[in-house]
């Protein structure tokens, strides 16, 4: 095979870019090569040690190992990659730049080279150009890639995008080579999908039960407002509501507590535990007694004799879901309590009850 030598003259090192001011570069004239470098396509291409030492440790071991013959020329051999991309993988140890063109016809060499001879600042450089350029014909090539050279943002990068346009990737070439050649690799895109599957579950039932304990939240904090100031059609019992008075900012929620508490007064079945609609209002009183902490000034109904109860069952096995919910719902009322102005209380107002409560109230 016939030996191609790129002229120093015509190549980067013969000289050495150096900073003169502003955003222009001078040039200083580099000494005689003393290293060549020798490519598939059979060129040969003049460095220089000291250069070539200064930013790969890996090259630098190989300049040091010892020569057979002190007159011979060293020689640093770099095969398996187009002569094209090892000049601009030599052209980048010079100058510390790589064009546009250049990564985008051999991206995948340098990130190959950069790895193999360890040029951390090139490999970052790649690994930031191919994730620019995935898609969704070359993503199986890069995932391999990504692994064989330790790119572990380029690897997660092109299992979203593999996860995301699974069908569109399980028709290209590359995925039929995969497994048909490395079913290893198959089996962790797979299992990636699952986690990603199950990641997602988890995140949406998490979003609804935080929803669950914000919406339980906002109705503990309409009972209290109800049971203390009065809304549009319930409020505390000797407490004139006025027909002009403005829905409050929760009225959504807050209507649909003044209709629950408005059928729990007047349900007959509540007594013999048969209403669905009363035993949800016990729950929420129960729920307001778990978390109040204001014990003696509590304008809501039945908070003193439920948390009393509740004391004096403590010695009980309590049910550990429930605790749960407290625990919950009470978190979620401190960080609203946190993002939203606290509510004016009117702690003139004075509210007598009966044993069930239903005196506490007073209804338009």
């Amino acid at each position: 095979m016939a030996v191609k030598t790129i002229s120093p003259t015509d190549d980067f090192s013969a000289v050495s870019p150096v900073a003169s001011g502003g955003d222009y570069l001078t040039y200083r004239v580099l000494p005689e090569p003393d290293v060549f470098i020798h490519t598939s396509g059979g060129a040969r291409i003049p460095a220089h040690t000291s250069i070539l030492a200064s930013v790969s440790p890996v090259l630098e071991n190989m300049i040091d190992q010892p020569r057979k013959h002190r007159s011979s020329e060293r020689i640093i051999p770099i095969h398996g990659v187009p002569c094209e991309a090892v000049t601009a993988f030599v052209g980048f140890l010079y100058c510390s730049r790589c064009t546009e063109e250049q990564m985008e016809m051999y991206g995948m060499h340098l990130l190959t080279l950069s790895h193999v001879y360890s040029v951390p600042q090139l490999k970052q450089r790649c690994i930031k150009a191919l994730a620019e350029r995935l898609t969704i014909e070359n993503v199986v090539d890069m995932l391999q890639l990504a692994r064989l050279c330790n790119a572990p943002d380029l690897y997660i990068k092109c299992m979203k995008l593999l996860t995301n346009h699974f069908k569109s990737v399980e028709a290209t070439e590359g995925w039929k080579f995969l497994q048909r050649y490395d079913p290893w690799l198959e089996l962790d895109i797979l299992r990636f999908m699952d986690e990603d599957e199950s990641r997602k579950k988890k995140s949406r039932r998490q979003r609804e039960e935080q929803r669950l304990y914000i919406e339980l939240s906002e109705a503990m904090e309409c009972l209290e407002h109800i049971c203390t100031e009065g809304c549009t059609d319930v409020g505390p019992y000797g407490v004139e509501l006025r027909k002009e008075k403005k829905p409050c900012s929760k009225f959504s929620t807050c209507r649909g507590l003044q209709l629950l508490i408005k059928h729990f007064a007047t349900c007959n079945k509540r007594m013999n535990g048969g209403c669905l609609r009363c035993k949800r209002m016990w729950q929420l009183f129960r729920l307001h007694s778990s978390i109040c902490q204001q014990t003696d000034s509590c304008k809501v109904p039945l908070c003193r004799e439920i948390q009393m109860k509740m004391q004096q069952q403590e010695k009980r096995k309590e049910d550990p879901r429930w605790k749960l919910l407290e625990r919950k719902v009470a978190s979620a009322r401190a960080l609203s309590a946190l993002s939203l102005p606290k509510r004016k209380r009117d702690e003139g107002i004075r509210v007598t009850m009966n044993n069930y409560g239903i005196r506490s109230f007073n209804f338009k």
